[in-house]
Formats: structure tokens, C-alpha cells, sequence
């Protein structure tokens, strides 16, 4: 697989690039390489990948240009974000999520959440949503924050199976923004194949995905978060929220804002153990003080299939996993 070229010392005489063509070659496009899944013989390549971890303004403004172009062109593009590496497309497009999705062996049960790129987009993406959720987003965006929400009924969205509700976030990494004030919000899951790690190196997401996408923004090693995903609060339940998903921001952290916050992420309480019977005892004794007949308690429910009983889990469609 080819990698992007970085400039070396410029003082190198020796085939070294003039110091005009360093700074375009940082953020120069490179010819991938197809990769075909179960076998370890790539072919010649049909994405492109751009080197962003240098400073150039001109090399910057390709590749986000690249970037623009295929997510309207309906394609997949692989961005950074301030938790993992990120593959997007167009939220508008419902062919495009489910290219998204079949990317990533996903299915449609299980929708990507929305990335924009400024907060006040929450107004025209969402409906009915609580001060409260507006007080965590004011604090916590752009950030490792994801909220859910009611999705405007008038959207022409199509993100997979997901009742009604959107899951937004605001990243705070400047490219994954700058991207996104160009293309307007774009579904964004994790750079993976589902089930395996997330891509913390551009390297990672090209090795898992392959040609499955467009185009590649390279913004070098991700650590801001040591690869904890965002934390993921509901909102279409209940207006002081509850934590489908922990993640980078903490309980203390999101409390301070929130302090009735509920954490469904964790475990009921272990019930504390009931006496059991005596063996020989009867469905009925004598209390010998009285002689008055007093029932014995009876013994917690072990038949089978009385955990039916018990309140199921929620049901709700992980968006935003």
C-alpha cells in the first residue's frame, strides 16, 4: 500500500523536492491501491489519499475540495475526528448511507450518527429538544459529545433503521469541521469494519476499507481521546437524558451540567440473597407465644421462565452506536 510522502529536511541536496514543492507534496494526493477483500494481493489503486498533517493552505484547500466532491458524487470519504478515524457520507443521500453501511458490513439497524459543523444546526435537524440537551451541547461542543434527539419530520434522511431519532455531534478537530461547512452534515461512523478495532492511523482505515472509499484524509495519529469513542446521552425519553454509551467525557464530567443525568449503562444492583426455607418446615406454623396460625414467607420464584417477568431491557435503536 503506498503511504504519503513527507518532506525531509529541505537542506538534503541529494533528489530532495525544492521547498515549494514540500509543502505541495504534503498534502498532495497519492494513487491507492484496491485492496480485494480475503486476498493479500492488492491491485492498482482507485481512491486517492492527501497527506493534512502539514500547514500549507493551497495543499489544505485540495483536499477538502477532493473531499466535497465525493461525498456530492455520493461517495465515501475517510476524515479524522478528534476521538477515531471517521468514514462519512452525505446524510441526504440515502444511497450513499447504505454505501456507508455495506463499507462497513453494517446493517441497517444500527444508524450512523450525523456529524455537522457548527451547533446551531441542531435547530434544523431536530426537533422537540430540551434545555437541557441544549445547556450539555452548549458545554460540551464541539467535543466527544453525542447526542439523541427527535429527527425533524420534514428531513429527507434515510440513515437506516433508526424510529424517528438523530444522533448529532459537533467534532472538535478543525479539518473534520472545514469538511463539513462544505458538504453539509454527513453520516459519520467509526472506520472500521464492524466488529473490529477503530482506525486510530490513516493506515488503519485503509487496510479495514480498502476501495470502498473515495478519498483518504490523512491527519497522522489520533491520541486526543486514546481512541475512547464520544459519549453517546438519549433525550427522546426523558429531558434530563440518559447515557446510552460511555465514552470519552465522563459521568462527573457531563453531571456538572446535568446533575439528574441517568446512567443506563450501568448494571442493576445484585439482589440481596432471601433466606431459604428450613426443609422440614410447613406451609403453616404456631406461633408458641400466641397459638395464632402465621403464614411462612414464601420462597423467591425459581421457576422457569420467571425472568419473564422482569422489565425488559430498552429497545431502542442504537443510533449513534
Amino acid at each position: 500500500m503506498s503511504t504519503a510522502v513527507r518532506p525531509e529536511d529541505p537542506e538534503n541536496p541529494e533528489g530532495h523536492p525544492s521547498d515549494d514543492d514540500d509543502a505541495a507534496a504534503a498534502f498532495a494526493p497519492e494513487d491507492g491501491q484496491e485492496h480485494e477483500f480475503g486476498s493479500d494481493e492488492p491491485a492498482e489503486g482507485s481512491y486517492q489519499r492527501f497527506d493534512c498533517t502539514g500547514d500549507a493552505p493551497e495543499g489544505f484547500d485540495e483536499a477538502t475540495e477532493a473531499a466535497r466532491a465525493a461525498v456530492e458524487a455520493g461517495d465515501c470519504i475517510v476524515l479524522p475526528t478528534d476521538t477515531v478515524y471517521g468514514i462519512g457520507a452525505d446524510a441526504f443521500s440515502g444511497d450513499a448511507v447504505q454505501r456507508l453501511l455495506d463499507a462497513k458490513v453494517r446493517g441497517r439497524d444500527m444508524p450512523p450518527p450525523v456529524l455537522i459543523g457548527d451547533p446551531s444546526l441542531i435547530r434544523a435537524l431536530a426537533t422537540e429538544v430540551p434545555d437541557t440537551a441544549r445547556d450539555l451541547v452548549a458545554a460540551h461542543w464541539p467535543g466527544p459529545l453525542t447526542v439523541i434527539c427527535k429527527i425533524q419530520p420534514s428531513l429527507r434522511m434515510d440513515l437506516g433503521d433508526n424510529e424517528g431519532t438523530i444522533a448529532l455531534r459537533v467534532p472538535d478537530h478543525e479539518l473534520a469541521r472545514e469538511i463539513l461547512r462544505r458538504t453539509g452534515p454527513m453520516a459519520v461512523s467509526s472506520a472500521n469494519l464492524s466488529g473490529k478495532p477503530a482506525a486510530l492511523t490513516c493506515d488503519d482505515a485503509v487496510d479495514q476499507l480498502g476501495d470502498r472509499v473515495s478519498v483518504y484524509l490523512d491527519g497522522g495519529e489520533l491520541s486526543a481521546t486514546a481512541g475512547a469513542p464520544s459519549t453517546i446521552v438519549d433525550f427522546t425519553q426523558h429531558a434530563h437524558g440518559e447515557v446510552l454509551r460511555r465514552g470519552a467525557l465522563s459521568l462527573e464530567v457531563l453531571r456538572a451540567t446535568l446533575p439528574d443525568l441517568v446512567d443506563l449503562t450501568e448494571p442493576e444492583p445484585e439482589p440481596e440473597p432471601q433466606p431459604q426455607p428450613e426443609a422440614d418446615a410447613e406451609p403453616a406454623d404456631l406461633q408458641p407465644e400466641t397459638g395464632v396460625e402465621v403464614d411462612v414467607a414464601a420462597p423467591e420464584d425459581g421457576r422457569a421462565g420467571a425472568h419473564a417477568l422482569e422489565v425488559e431491557p430498552d429497545d431502542r435503536p442504537a443510533a449513534g452506536a
